[in-house]
């Protein structure tokens, strides 16, 4: 198990983004409540995590345990209409998706998952579940969904939590390779998702 273990590691800072890969990081502490994305959303950790220094956008940030790629949670801290929940690299040839001024909660896993498959170049994605939930004491969406790195052999398993408040969308997710760090480390990114409040 260790040398399947090792070359799942292998694998995955392969498939580190080029917008990640010269991140610094900078230690959260367990039970420490810190705001997230430049926003007021505030997450308390039950474990200690590293928080990117590198912005995925204005208003999005990135924690990991291990490094990007391998358990990576990202918050996005109030989208507001026509902003991306990444920075546009390549906007030109391959634009972002941007929030759209009514946008519904039923539309916000698919504006995720059109933006994720640009800004990671994935090969595959699938949405595997959407449901209601409760998300900051707000009525919310749950999904769950898989995808494939381009050039990777590991699939990825996440998860995201999704609330519109005064018109200003609020997201956290967490996703993992499948094989052995998706379900080790998925109830840690619910401990934070659960403890994300305004």
């Amino acid at each position: 198990m260790k040398a399947v273990v090792r070359i799942a590691l292998a694998a995955a800072l392969v498939a580190v983004p080029a917008s990640q890969a010269m991140a610094g990081w900078r230690l959260i502490s367990a039970k420490q409540t810190v705001t997230v994305a430049k926003s007021k959303l505030a997450v308390t950790p039950g474990e200690d995590w590293n928080r990117g220094t590198h912005r995925a956008s204005a208003k999005g940030e990135t924690w990991t345990i291990d490094g990007p790629s391998i358990s990576e949670v990202y918050f996005a801290g109030g989208l507001q209409p026509g902003e991306t929940f990444y920075k546009d690299r390549d906007k030109k040839n391959r634009p972002l998706p941007v929030m759209g001024k009514n946008l519904q909660l039923t539309e916000v896993p698919e504006f995720y998952e059109s933006s994720q498959r640009i800004a990671y170049d994935t090969a595959v994605y699938e949405i595997t579940g959407i449901e209601p939930t409760k998300f900051m004491g707000q009525d919310g969406v749950k999904f769950t969904y898989t995808f494939a790195l381009k050039d990777n052999p590991l699939k990825y398993k996440g998860e995201a939590r999704a609330a519109l408040i005064k018109g200003a969308l609020y997201l956290i997710s967490f996703d993992a390779p499948e094989l052995s760090f998706y379900e080790r480390d998925r109830a840690k990114a619910e401990a934070i998702m659960d403890s994300a409040r305004l």
